[in-house]
């Protein structure tokens, strides 16, 4: 576990060394309940597999990182993606990446993507997030009263300084009636790198729409779609997803070379 200072606040985060120096940086991005703990072997696993130099970090709040300066507002995945990221990336001297965001994670990589479109080689989302579905709310609910009567609180604390603030922001923000109109639909047309979007058939936040509306906005996206899974595909199908990745970023990888 290593730290970096981003804005005078400390994030914790894990960079995998490089096998092949001619492959992009991975960059994950974790879902809102995440860490670099929570993905656990699965981003080794992509590295392993593409050659890449890959980084693992943790949003302020989550995992070691450190805590929330402020409540969250609405506007929180746009202020992660527009600010804290990129002086991440700056921090760590990370070009071009390939940004691989899971739900919440998702939505950050897009928004970047669109408001940077040369500074990032390609995207690969699972689960995103484009605009509030009631589904999603819904599921959220229904997490909120899982929360409560069962050991979850327990597991979460395995990987959070604080587990009750990082659900509850999560949870609370999500269900505030300010969010309710949140959406990044508009701002996709704007990304121009190659870019792969995978939902599982089961999701129990979201419908199909939520990777449909991002082909049918952007110029080259490959849809994924999987049967027997819920909202977290590298952990339901992840013999798949990687599969889908590691041809993804040779395809990247290929482009690069030429």
């Amino acid at each position: 576990m290593a730290f970096v200072d981003v804005g005078g606040q400390s994030l914790e985060y894990c960079l995998i060394a490089a096998q092949r120096e001619d492959r992009p940086t991975l960059v994950f991005l974790h879902e809102g309940l995440g860490s670099v703990a929570l993905w656990r072997d699965f981003p080794m696993l992509v590295a392993q597999a593409t050659g890449c130099r890959t980084l693992i970090w943790s949003r302020l709040g989550h995992g070691h990182s450190a805590p929330l300066p402020a409540p969250r507002t609405a506007a929180y995945l746009h202020d992660e993606a527009l600010q804290r990221l990129p002086a991440l990336l700056a921090a760590l001297a990370i070009e071009r990446p390939v940004l691989i965001g899971h739900s919440d994670g998702g939505s950050i990589a897009l928004i970047h993507a669109a408001a940077w479109p040369d500074r990032v080689a390609g995207v690969i989302v699972m689960a995103p997030h484009e605009f509030v579905e009631e589904k999603a709310l819904d599921g959220i609910r229904r997490a909120g009263e899982a929360y409560a009567r069962s050991d979850w609180r327990v597991k979460l604390a395995r990987y959070h300084r604080d587990p009750d603030v990082v659900f509850r922001a999560w949870h609370d923000t999500w269900l505030a009636p300010e969010f309710a109109g949140w959406q990044i639909t508009d701002c996709l047309p704007a990304i121009r790198c190659p870019l792969l979007a995978m939902q599982g058939e089961d999701d129990e936040y979201a419908t199909m729409r939520q990777i449909e509306c991002i082909a049918e906005a952007a110029p080259d996206v490959e849809l994924l779609r999987l049967a027997d899974c819920r909202h977290a595909p590298h952990v339901d199908q992840p013999q798949a997803v990687n599969a889908a990745m590691v041809r993804f970023i040779e395809r990247l990888a290929v482009g690069r070379r030429a």
